[in-house]
């Protein structure tokens, strides 16, 4: 029986110099993505109006490209102008996903790299709602995030993600809704979805870049906002003890911004009054962007 390739929700995507409707193929068997997972994209978001930090979305896709040995071939602007665009062909009803995608049509064969005169470009924007900001619960992952040296973790990388993937789906197995990652010595790294901070005896803590995980834009931008209010957040290696004892958890992506861990093993815990203002702070942010 053939799997439905329909779009879950209102999807748009711009190829080709032009806008489409729905889940558009664009790829076959011989693509060198298709098999060899020459891809990357990035992640914004539009929701209440505003989409923070486009421009720094936009920057970062192209600079994953070209860590992936892809040839950029939009500008910053390029992706904004065309973002504004497709953004008119939603209702303004529920938050939209704003993906830009760079990945490989040709290329050798296994392990030869992709050719990066053939590199396309696509912007898909789509309906997704934010996760409510009433948390979620976490438990320690056996998968652990790859250094730079086994991986291309200086890029947003689509070959990167199914281990992400595998951590989700055995947290959820046990029960819960995501997992701590750590990298290759133990440490922790980030969720399988977002980075991750933690407060204890009211200072904030996160996991410092050691090149094995994302340092997220939404992340910068809460440290930032953090600090503009009078919080410092201290980047460093953190262990899964520190998190186990800590008071409160919070994490950051571009998915849903700023959402708190009620619950990490067996232990719950509620909404802390940092992670609060965190998502606050967050909120009052982009309010200040403009609207789009």
């Amino acid at each position: 029986m053939a799997v439905s390739t329909q779009a879950q929700t209102l999807t748009w995507t711009y190829v080709d110099g032009d806008w489409f409707e729905g889940n558009v193929p664009l790829i076959g068997p011989r693509s060198h993505v298709m098999w060899l997972g020459s891809s990357v994209f990035d992640g914004a978001r539009w929701f209440e109006g505003v989409a923070p930090d486009l421009d720094r979305h936009a920057a970062r896709v192209n600079a994953s490209a070209v860590a992936l040995g892809l040839n950029p071939t939009m500008s910053v602007d390029e992706i904004i102008g065309l973002t504004h665009d497709g953004l008119k062909k939603f209702d303004g009803n529920t938050a939209v996903y704003i993906r830009p995608m760079y990945w490989a049509e040709h290329g050798g064969y296994m392990g030869v790299p992709a050719d990066p005169e053939s590199t396309r470009f696509c912007l898909c924007l789509y309906e997704a709602p934010m996760i409510a900001p009433s948390g979620f619960s976490v438990t320690v992952s056996p998968f652990r995030r790859p250094t730079f040296e086994t991986m291309p973790t200086n890029a947003k990388a689509g070959c990167l993600y199914p281990n992400n993937a595998r951590a989700i789906t055995e947290a959820k197995s046990r029960g819960f809704d995501n997992a701590l990652v750590l990298d290759m010595l133990g440490n922790v790294a980030e969720t399988g979805t977002s980075n991750i901070f933690l407060v204890k005896d009211g200072h904030i803590f996160t996991p410092a870049p050691n090149g094995t995980f994302l340092s997220g834009i939404t992340r910068a931008r809460t440290i930032d906002v953090l600090a503009d209010y009078g919080f410092r957040t201290t980047q460093a290696t953190l262990s899964v003890h520190d998190f186990l004892s800590a008071d409160e958890i919070f994490s950051t992506g571009n998915h849903s911004k700023v959402v708190p861990v009620t619950r990490i093993e067996d232990r719950d815990l509620q909404p802390g009054p940092i992670a609060k203002k965190a998502r606050e702070l967050y909120w009052e942010f982009a309010h200040s962007t403009p609207k789009i």
